[in-house]
């Protein structure tokens, strides 16, 4: 059947925006303009300047299945495929975590460590984010970025491909700490960065369906007390370390002290937390003498 009238852009916005409403979408004004904005390839200032285009029955019909996905609480960045982190633009799928303006914190404070010419690793790299901002914003770095998950690795060589960062980081399959054939050759690094694992298990099912249903739980998971990946992040990074070398990690809001506690105890130096722009505790970090 016809429809009674052709629809404009912004009508198309407003149903999209009442749909996600009803879901009990947060950001569902925001959330529909994305959508629309990805299926017909504009920008913000269409629904401005251009609200009164007629959008073609394909640009509806392909906009209402995005908008089907995210009332059933799909992330965005699912659906569109993409997000936007340390002012870059990265592939992701369900098989990543999907970066996060708080972990912008984490490379920030990366960046206020790394010179020129310096190697580091990033643990649990996921899509590659952390790694990948490190070396487009710095000079002659290089990276080795690990991760248990070949799907998230096949994510994170894509967008180093994509950013063309290639050839500056090498990815590996593996459990945290590259195999022991590298650190029998003595390969060493000056930073080690790392947003891991940190939600206590049974907190998990207590998230947004967009966190609990569609996250990876992989990458979601620390276990019962959200602590374990820190201490053996803590107890093996020195083995790994130049002298003088940090350990960056980030935390939850309230494991500031309990990691800070962990890194001390270790031998750390210099162990701060710093907070993100919240004024929540987000970045653990120390340095090894």
């Amino acid at each position: 059947m016809e429809p009674e009238h052709d629809i404009t852009y912004e009508e198309l916005c407003e149903k999209g925006t009442e749909q996600l409403k009803a879901a009990g979408v947060t950001e569902a004004q925001l959330d529909a303009r994305l959508l629309l904005e990805s299926v017909c390839g504009t920008d913000h200032n269409t629904l401005l300047v251009h609200g009164d285009r007629i959008v073609s029955a394909e640009e509806a019909e392909a906009y209402q299945k995005k908008i089907s996905a995210r009332a059933h609480r799909i992330p965005l960045a699912y659906i569109t495929g993409s997000q936007e982190f340390m002012g870059l633009t990265f592939k992701v799928s369900d098989q990543v975590l999907i970066p996060n303006q708080d972990t912008e914190t984490l490379v920030e404070e990366g960046l206020k460590l790394l010179h020129d010419g310096m190697r580091f690793m990033d643990l649990c790299t996921g899509s590659g984010c952390i790694a990948l901002s490190l070396l487009h914003y710095t000079n002659d770095t290089t990276a080795t970025a690990t991760d248990i998950s070949p799907e998230a690795l096949e994510i994170a060589v894509q967008n180093a491909q994509q950013l063309k960062m290639a050839d500056r980081v090498r990815f590996e399959k593996t459990d945290l700490f590259p195999e022991k054939a590298e650190k029998e050759e003595k390969v060493r690094a000056d930073l080690i960065i790392s947003n891991p694992p940190y939600i206590p298990t049974e907190v998990i099912d207590t998230l947004a369906p967009e966190v609990k249903d569609h996250e990876p739980r992989l990458a979601l998971d620390g276990r019962t007390d959200g602590l374990d990946f820190y201490r053996r992040m803590i107890a093996e990074a020195p083995e790994w370390l130049y002298e003088s070398g940090w350990l960056l990690m980030e935390i939850g809001y309230d494991q500031g002290e309990s990691v800070s506690a962990l890194m001390k105890k270790k031998g750390f130096h210099e162990v701060q937390v710093v907070q993100d722009l919240g004024g929540r505790d987000r970045v653990v970090l120390g340095c090894w003498f």
